[in-house]
């Protein structure tokens, strides 16, 4: 009897072990820039909607999008986002193992957070009349080869020259804004919320923004590993499924392109724990981007930027949109979690 006792706790232990193990939540290594667009990443978190699917983050801020790569490849990144950048192409290019998975930010209608600049003293002074007279004129842009270089040719092209007829100054966008005060440029492509405090102060004098320059732009992008992807398939579903979960969040607060719907205060008050601006007066005066609220990315967008970034000679080698895109997590996540329906 006392034999059978002592088998039966020792199963009990065992079992009880192997509850525990099984309970231990899967870590992701997850690349973010503290920018808004992190916003659906920050939501799930605060709201455990990562904890749900037994999935613990461990964010990892980045200044640029452009130095996850190196974290992708080494394996010590498992998700992470940015902006589309010839970069970004020819990492995939050169089997670093990281692929675009979901939307992060686009440029729809009525929301964005990017637009081209003109000092205000141009336009009060008469020397800048039409987006015409930014020929042979200083434009600050963040770095050659990203979306932003695609969204000012297009509109440029539309007023009968291009990019190549215009002298950019590469710089970071807070720069930009000093920049645009000590007259060393004459115009520039700000992000919010510098873009918003340029035009309120009188630095800067609205010329179009990106919705308008290139509607429907894919903006910013959420990326897998393929590690991750083919190592654990249902922490990687599981994670998109939250993810999504907190976009749609984000998407129910959003009302005439800024977070003022009903419960905006309390998104505001995650993005004030979590991102980089502490101010909530700056997200409540901002405005904000689109987000998928289920994880479509537009490939039309993707297209047009690879077919300029090659047409600039910045693409390394032959890349193909199907090697870099990777729909299917998104697509499993909502078989589950069903579409968005705005509430």
């Amino acid at each position: 009897m006392r034999m059978k006792i002592m088998i039966s706790c020792l199963l009990t232990l065992m079992g009880a072990a192997a509850s525990a193990a099984m309970a231990q939540p899967q870590r992701v290594n997850v690349g973010i820039t503290n920018a808004l667009a992190d916003v659906g990443l920050f939501i799930a978190d605060k709201r455990g909607y990562f904890a749900e699917q037994n999935i613990k983050v461990n964010f990892v801020s980045f200044d640029a999008a452009a130095r996850m790569i190196a974290p992708f490849a080494s394996g010590d990144l498992d998700v992470g986002g940015g902006g589309i950048a010839a970069g970004l192409f020819n990492a995939v290019n050169r089997g670093v193992g990281m692929r675009i998975v979901a939307d992060k930010s686009t440029s729809a209608p009525g929301q964005s957070t990017s637009a081209l600049v003109v000092r205000k003293d141009l336009a009060t002074t008469g020397q800048y009349r039409t987006p015409a007279d930014f020929k042979g004129r200083r434009i600050a842009v963040p770095a050659p080869g990203t979306g932003t270089s695609t969204s000012i040719n297009a509109f440029l092209k539309l007023h009968g020259f291009s990019l190549r007829d215009v002298d950019l100054v590469y710089m970071s966008f807070p720069q930009m804004v000093q920049a645009l005060q000590n007259k060393a440029v004459d115009g520039a492509f700000l992000t919010e919320p510098g873009l918003t405090k340029a035009i309120v102060d009188g630095t800067a004098q609205l010329v179009a923004s990106d919705d308008v320059m290139f509607p429907n732009h894919q903006i910013a992008v959420t990326l897998y590993s393929e590690r991750f992807i083919k190592a654990d398939r249902k922490a990687a579903v599981g994670f998109m499924k939250a993810m999504l979960k907190g976009a749609r969040d984000y998407n129910d607060v959003v009302k005439d392109g800024r977070l003022a719907g009903p419960g905006a205060e309390e998104v505001i008050a995650i993005l004030t724990e979590y991102g980089a601006i502490k101010d909530p007066a700056v997200y409540r005066a901002i405005r904000v981007h689109s987000c998928d609220p289920n994880g479509g990315i537009n490939l039309e967008s993707l297209a047009v930027d690879l077919a300029y970034f090659r047409a600039e000679g910045l693409i390394e080698g032959p890349v193909a949109l199907t090697e870099a895109v990777d729909t299917s997590l998104a697509q499993e996540a909502i078989r589950d979690i069903g579409l968005y329906r705005h509430k």
